[in-house]
């Protein structure tokens, strides 16, 4: 059978995203996806992803051609939310009329996004499909960040990345980041290509780009700190605004030491929102949520559903009871029908099972979680992501050319 793009018998039409006031993830113009695939092509390399090819994508994002450049992601600094504590942030607050606001795929989480980031192509064909996803060979929760529980990341995400195709090239690509992601599952599989050169502080990072940046280079420099302190402490915080105000302050600096030649592309994998305690469902405490279900996988804004038969009977009817339990607070779709919305993007056969065969979206700040598989810490978050909402799926593409 050929790669999933069909609409199944019997599909029923979702509700509008846009009218609801949501966004639909993209997976080629004006996505995430296109930002490696279009500094490729600034850099001579051509290349072509599931989605298009990086000639296509440098068009539309306006890059020029260069020798060397540095792409800079933020974990979870998304446009709305930069663009509502910009006071913090005077360096990024200066390229935000010129930037371009990109949409990430879904669902709107790292693990997701960093397969979209690295390959230029959709969780469809990644199987990077959410924070937690079930492994079909143990029918058992694996962890797509941590990797705990999913085997071989070369077996389970088989795109080419756009690293391996710019290495290929003879063009020196370097990852500049923490030293457990250093070869770690996620970096495999949605980063394999090139070097990897170990810093733990920021201005280490930014070091550590400076040097790798001295002759024609690709580097790419990765920040989580600023989504840590999101999920512990809300991106509305004052530490979520001191960690960006540290953050301005070192990209102002790599600004400054850029050589002539190179550009400075800055991005994030997705945004995030405050949670509502009062709008919290625990599927393990709600008879109609947990009925004829066996296992829960993703995140609580953004979930897999597996049904316990796996019937497109049983599908039906948890997505029933979980619309009627949830009403506005989600969006809810069989398999089938979120992947005829696009919402994984073009989807693989072996990519199939990994997707629930009922999938919830949340709205608003409401979540669910599954206090059987989840730690209570994880429940707790003050911030979070992974749907649709605006705060969650638009991140910034800011640029800076010397």
């Amino acid at each position: 059978m050929s790669d999933a793009g069909r609409t199944p018998v019997g599909a029923r039409p979702l509700p509008d995203l846009a009218q609801a006031g949501l966004v639909a993830p993209r997976y080629g113009r004006g996505s995430l996806g296109a930002v490696l695939p279009a500094v490729a092509d600034a850099l001579g390399v051509e290349v072509t992803t599931g989605v298009g090819t990086g000639a296509h994508a440098r068009s539309l994002l306006g890059l020029p051609t260069v020798q060397r450049a540095v792409v800079v992601l933020v974990d979870g600094l998304g446009h709305l939310n930069l663009s509502e504590r910009s006071g913090h942030a005077p360096f990024l607050r200066s390229l935000l009329d010129a930037g371009t606001v990109l949409a990430t795929g879904f669902p709107s989480t790292t693990a997701a996004a960093m397969g979209l980031f690295g390959t230029g192509t959709g969780p469809g064909r990644t199987a990077m499909v959410g924070y937690t996803a079930r492994n079909p060979a143990t029918r058992a929760l694996g962890n797509l960040v941590s990797w705990d529980g999913l085997g071989d990341p070369r077996e389970w995400q088989r795109e080419p990345t756009i690293f391996e195709s710019v290495a290929a090239a003879g063009i020196p690509v370097t990852s500049v980041g923490p030293a457990r992601f250093a070869g770690s599952g996620l970096t495999e599989a949605a980063l394999r290509g090139g070097g990897y050169h170990r810093a733990e502080r920021l201005s280490d990072r930014v070091d550590a780009a400076v040097y790798e940046l001295m002759g024609p280079a690709l580097v790419y420099l990765y920040w989580g700190e600023v989504d840590k302190a999101g999920h512990h402490f809300g991106p509305g915080s004052w530490q979520w605004g001191d960690e960006l105000g540290a953050l301005d302050r070192e990209l102002a600096r790599l600004a400054r030491a850029l050589p002539p030649g190179t550009s400075m592309v800055v991005t994030a994998d997705h945004g995030m929102v405050a949670v509502d305690p009062a709008r919290r469902w625990d599927v393990a405490r709600t008879p109609a949520l947990s009925d004829g279900v066996e296992l829960v996988a993703g995140e609580p804004r953004a979930l897999h559903v597996h049904t316990t038969s796996g019937t497109l009977a049983a599908a039906d009817d948890v997505a029933d009871r979980w619309r009627a339990t949830l009403g506005d607070a989600a969006v809810v779709a069989t398999r089938d029908d979120a992947i005829a919305a696009g919402w994984f993007g073009p989807v693989s056969e072996h990519v199939r099972p990994l997707l629930g065969d009922v999938v919830a979206a949340m709205t608003g700040r409401a979540t669910v979680v599954d206090s059987r598989t989840q730690t209570a810490a994880s429940m707790e978050l003050l911030g979070v992501h992974g749907s649709f909402t605006p705060e969650e799926m638009h991140v910034p593409l800011l640029v800076v050319h010397r």
